[in-house]
């Protein structure tokens, strides 16, 4: 398959301005920005593929430009990352199989997330997102932002085939324990057909995906299926970069897997 990989960045955000400039500090101690770790993690996750970063705002093209990242401009109007990754077919064309989405806070994703992904899509997905089994220590974790007032990580509820049901902001379902009975961490990251996308650019913004603030509910509220393909952490932790008050976090994380 030939594949594009983007990397939706975004000045203005309302929980944390400027959040794709934030420094992250690895084992070495070395400071990098926030996109610029997407960028390199993007890059191991998918040798060979096409790797941009999508923004639309001068201050992150000049940086990505500056550590050597393509940088496609896209429109300031897009709503949301899936929405700006669908605009970058406007520049780059269409003639490729899969596209994928990795989200400019996700430093730590790791590349046999992007692997399954991919598998799904050759297997016949039209969309398809990694679910992470939550432990009940990342169950606490997920509680305790809700409970501080923060949004936090995203969960997923899935049917027996691996279809979505519905993604919340919110720890799901009710009663979840992380041991018997499941709460599936969604991970931020996505692969689509190009005639997925340029159908989700024809849907209207949804009442759910505005509520919860989550755009691949766009996808269900129009009777289209999304796959979570259920992930292995491999003892490597995971966490999205969603609040300043997450970047020790994952500092302490980078250092705990060598990453510099």
């Amino acid at each position: 398959m030939s594949v594009l990989v983007a990397i939706p960045a975004r000045y203005a955000s309302s929980r944390y301005p400027g959040k794709p400039l934030a420094e992250l500090r690895g084992a070495s101690g070395a400071a990098r920005s926030l996109v610029r770790r997407s960028w390199e993690a993007a890059l191991e996750a998918a040798p060979g593929a096409r790797v941009v970063v999508a923004t639309d705002d001068d201050r992150i093209r000049d940086h990505a430009a500056g550590f050597g990242a393509e940088v496609v401009m896209t429109p300031a109007a897009c709503r949301n990352g899936t929405e700006r990754v669908a605009a970058v077919l406007d520049v780059v064309g269409a003639g490729f199989d899969v596209v994928v989405n990795l989200q400019g806070d996700a430093p730590l994703t790791p590349p046999w997330y992007v692997s399954a992904i991919l598998a799904a899509m050759e297997e016949g997905a039209a969309v398809a997102t990694p679910v992470l089994r939550a432990s009940r220590e990342h169950v606490d974790a997920l509680r305790a932002d809700r409970a501080a007032g923060r949004v936090g990580g995203t969960t997923a509820v899935v049917a027996r085939d691996r279809r979505a049901l519905y993604f919340s902001k919110e720890v799901m379902p009710h009663g979840g324990d992380g041991a018997t009975v499941p709460v599936w961490h969604h991970v931020g990251l996505y692969a689509y057909t190009p005639s997925a996308l340029a159908a989700y650019r024809l849907w209207p913004e949804g009442v759910l995906e505005k509520a919860e603030g989550l755009e691949q509910l766009r996808f269900l509220e129009n009777g289209h299926p999304v796959r979570c393909v259920e992930v292995e952490a491999r003892d490597r932790p995971f966490w999205e970069l969603n609040n300043p008050e997450d970047v020790p976090r994952i500092e302490a994380m980078m250092v705990e897997i060598g990453m510099y």
